[in-house]
């Protein structure tokens, strides 16, 4: 397997649990912030809301042209300044590099 360069396309899945009674705040917090995506270079791939107990309250798929295009999106200001209401909201994220 090659090195993967740090402006190599990147394709994440992020799995979110929402604090007990709190999935509207959370699934109103990514419609929020997966807004900002698209201006760095990210796309939304896939996004999916559950109702199972236990299992992950929302599963995205993102797509990024690289390293540099996360980075800014994570660090958008609009995004960070939002953190209250993301912890008011997220008990648990999980986010790991996928293929297809």
């Amino acid at each position: 397997m090659t090195a993967r360069s740090s402006e190599d396309p990147i394709l994440l899945c992020c799995l979110l649990w929402a604090h007990e009674g709190k999935a509207e705040a959370l699934h109103a917090y990514e419609d929020r912030v997966l807004e900002l995506i698209q201006e760095h270079g990210g796309e939304v791939v896939q996004r999916a809301l559950a109702d199972t107990p236990g299992q992950p309250d929302e599963v995205q798929l993102f797509r990024f042209t690289g390293q540099t295009a996360l980075d800014a999106y994570l660090n958008d200001e609009r995004r960070t300044s939002l953190a209250a209401e993301r912890d008011a909201a997220v008990a648990r994220t999980e986010l790991f590099p996928v293929r297809f």
